[in-house]
């Protein structure tokens, strides 16, 4: 049976500044176990993120962060 589960979390992403740094964030999560969309926004920092329940806030957080860019639950 497959858990439809759908969550959502608001991370606060920390040394983006430009396209470039959106773009490693971006593409860190779309790779990400679990993640159905994610929107990296640079001029509030932020990256909004639904995900199922293959994977959990935190361990986005720690996706983030080993893509160069410390983050954590806004």
């Amino acid at each position: 049976m497959t858990d439809n589960t759908e969550n959502k979390v608001m991370l606060k992403v920390e040394g983006m500044t430009c396209g470039h740094c959106v773009g490693r964030v971006q593409k860190a999560l779309d790779a990400a176990p679990g993640v159905i969309e994610a929107k990296v926004d640079l001029d509030s920092a932020t990256a909004e993120i639904r995900f199922g329940a293959e994977t959990d806030a935190a361990k986005l957080a720690e996706v983030v962060t080993e893509a160069g860019y410390p983050a954590k639950a806004a």
